[in-house]
């Protein structure tokens, strides 16, 4: 099969995370760019990358690139394109466009322009045009204007692929499924010891930890962009899926979530059966500041909350306080990873974190803060051939 160049977006900070998954099911010319991954390989890696990538939020085919600097040559070099290539007459189409340039400032023009381009190329075919629908559209068309350079795409995964498919109630402001995913991978929790979310709300670290688990591909519930294109290969589409499916593993560790509030534990549940993970996951409502765990030590994964509905002073830096020190003195043992947008409390954790990483949950700046909880003194556990004073003879 012939190859092509894409290109993954995904979110800041996960890019690495995004390329050793890349690297996983086998594309190549792997590189690192900001907020994306680009990449090559033929249309079976293109399924193959919708069906199989957690940290991914789109996969763009391109198709074109040329230079521009105003409005007029992009529509010319929009209408440069055969669209009936990609395009019947009956089909709908959306167009989204990201600019980064002194000649475009306004994406939303820009994208009129490319649209009014497309549909005029039909009009001129045809005598009439296909329609547009911005929500579930039968193409999208990615535009995006860097300075004077401009590369269209064609978004092959339709409805982004955070939208997993088994969220059908959530929590106030939930984690995307995306960020969840890497958290997870940034962890880099082995995925067979014990694995828990100490305030889960509607479930998604916990049920994108099994699905992880299990090696159950995150798309599995989904339909994507490329089913509705004009070379749609739906026997190529059965292999891939078949082979992804057909890697499913067995977990023996247990996967934990507690959260306060008996709605979203209820919420959590439903979601994880929706999933198919219910049996995998034991949840549990209760406050994790009086909750302890019987279960082997393992890696805990954590977003509490930034202090948007806490009072900033009087609430949420004690509450902090009070999240380090059930984990020193419950969770020995445990890697615990805490993310947070709320920079100046997670400091008051009252613990040294082993590693800082730079996230965004949506449009917030967040550290995730991996601390290690030993058993004993750090000392003792990097050096175990120490002895406290009491054990020599």
């Amino acid at each position: 099969m012939n190859t092509f160049q894409m290109t993954a977006k995904t979110l800041f900070g996960l890019e690495e995370v995004l390329a050793e998954e890349l690297k996983n099911i086998g594309a190549q010319d792997i590189e690192l760019l900001r907020r994306a991954v680009s990449f090559r390989g033929d249309q079976e890696m293109m399924y193959k990358a919708n069906y199989m990538l957690r940290t991914a939020v789109k996969v763009l085919k391109p198709i074109a690139t040329f230079r521009v600097r105003n409005e007029i040559q992009l529509y010319k070099s929009i209408q440069d394109i055969l669209w009936t290539d990609y395009l019947t007459i009956d089909h709908t189409f959306a167009v989204e466009a990201t600019t980064n340039s002194e000649y475009f400032t306004h994406s939303k023009y820009a994208a009129l322009k490319v649209k009014d381009a497309i549909v005029d190329q039909f009009r001129d075919i045809y005598g009439k045009r296909p329609d547009i629908d911005t929500r579930h559209p039968d193409l999208r068309i990615n535009i995006h204007i860097s300075d004077r350079q401009c590369t269209v795409s064609l978004d092959s995964s339709g409805t982004p692929l955070g939208k997993r498919g088994y969220r059908k109630r959530q929590t106030f402001a939930p984690l995307s499924e995306v960020l969840a995913a890497g958290m997870i991978l940034l962890s880099k929790w082995d995925q067979k010891s014990n694995f828990l979310d100490p305030m889960c709300g509607s479930g998604t670290i916990p049920i994108e930890a099994a699905l992880i688990a299990k090696n159950i591909p995150p798309g599995f519930m989904r339909d994507f962009g490329f089913e509705k294109w004009n070379d749609f290969d739906e026997a190529l589409w059965d292999k891939v899926r078949k082979e992804a499916d057909s890697q499913e593993k067995a977990f023996e560790g247990k996967i934990q979530g507690f959260d306060i509030e008996r709605s979203a534990v209820n919420i959590a549940k439903g979601n994880a059966r929706i999933a198919g993970v219910d049996d995998l996951i034991f949840f549990r409502n209760t406050d994790f500041m009086d909750a302890t765990t019987e279960i082997e030590p393992g890696t805990i994964v954590m977003n509490p909350p930034y202090g948007e509905r806490l009072k900033e002073e009087d609430e949420i830096i004690p509450f902090y306080q009070d999240i380090g020190s059930h984990l020193k003195h419950h969770y020995q043992g445990w890697d615990a990873w805490i993310l947070s947008g709320n920079i100046r409390a997670i400091k008051f954790v009252g613990l040294k974190p082993s590693r800082r990483i730079h996230l965004f949950n949506g449009p917030m700046e967040c550290k995730f803060h991996k601390f290690e909880m030993y058993r004993g003194s750090k000392k003792a556990v990097k050096n175990p051939d120490m002895t406290s004073p009491k054990d020599k003879s």
